[in-house]
């Protein structure tokens, strides 16, 4: 395995910031910055918010300060804060729409049998993820009822769909047949090939999301199918902006989209140290991102 990296040794705050400093990062106000490394990890904090801050030997560029990097911190915070609702809506919608058209489709314990999916192995391996789910959930009081008073002790499918995670949602929705996909993405008016990609695209920034994640500057490693017309015109789908074409195109229809948009536009002025095309934002991102009325 070749030389291996010795861990270093724990520092105090006040070495962290005198590390800091002997690297060139501008520490205008040493007490602040002890306050913020008392409150956010040197890891969470500096090794996240420094890339494209330093030079190639490892020093900060020329006037660089420490206040940049809260800066550049606190958007992320912001900016994911923006985000989740967003997806929460995407996670509530197609809970509902996979669960009433399965149930409408295969009856509400249609689930359970493996010849209603594409893959049997995938199938048995959900049928776990769903017991572990329900073990996890055992006291709600949803759970406890259908477990208590129904045949088998079995959930239905529109019940169920509740305690799943937005990952097994996606890995549902994955092992369908194709036109049940169909079925489904056509009530988003979205090819299901997209939706597909889509779905297990905006699951994993949630997760990132939900644990408090870096979204800015950072390459996402699960990245959606864009549409033909966005790849032509330069927008990657491995940072944040080509997803958020993605949650524009499921929620079309939502009447508060553009305020969405506009927030993110007040997030940009509010932080000026935001180099936005980090994240994939071209210079005419709004107009991409807005729905037309």
């Amino acid at each position: 395995m070749g030389d291996m990296k010795q861990h270093q040794p724990p520092l105090t705050i006040e070495e962290q910031i005198e590390n800091l400093k002997s690297i060139g990062l501008v520490i205008k106000d040493e007490e602040y910055a002890q306050r913020i490394l008392n409150d956010i990890s040197y890891f969470r904090l500096i090794k996240a918010y420094s890339i494209n801050l330093k030079t190639k030997n490892g020093i900060y560029k020329k006037d660089v300060t420490f206040e940049q990097i809260v800066e550049l911190y606190l958007f992320n915070s912001n900016f994911r804060q923006l985000i989740f609702p967003e997806i929460e809506k995407i996670e509530i919608n197609v809970r509902c729409r996979i669960a009433n058209y399965f149930a409408e489709t295969y009856g509400v314990l249609g689930y359970l049998e493996a010849e209603n999916f594409v893959d049997f192995k995938y199938h048995k391996s959900f049928l776990n993820d769903v017991d572990e789910e329900i073990r996890r959930n055992s006291k709600a009081p949803f759970v406890r009822n259908f477990r208590e008073n129904y045949e088998e002790g079995q959930l239905p499918i529109y019940a169920l769909v509740e305690i799943f995670s937005f990952g097994t949602l996606s890995k549902f929705y994955k092992n369908m047949k194709n036109p049940d996909k169909k079925a489904v993405a056509k009530m988003f008016d979205i090819g299901y090939t997209y939706l597909e990609s889509w779905l297990e695209s905006v699951s994993y920034v949630r997760n990132i999301c939900a644990h408090y994640g870096r979204l800015y500057n950072a390459k996402l490693a699960k990245t959606p199918k864009l549409y033909k017309e966005y790849s032509e015109a330069g927008i990657g789908n491995n940072r944040i902006f080509g997803v958020l074409i993605c949650i524009k195109q499921i929620l079309k229809n939502d009447t508060h989209w553009n305020d969405f948009v506009e927030n993110i536009e007040l997030l940009f002025k509010r932080y000026k140290k935001v180099e936005f095309k980090t994240m994939g934002f071209p210079e005419n991102w709004r107009e991409l991102l807005e729905v037309k009325n």
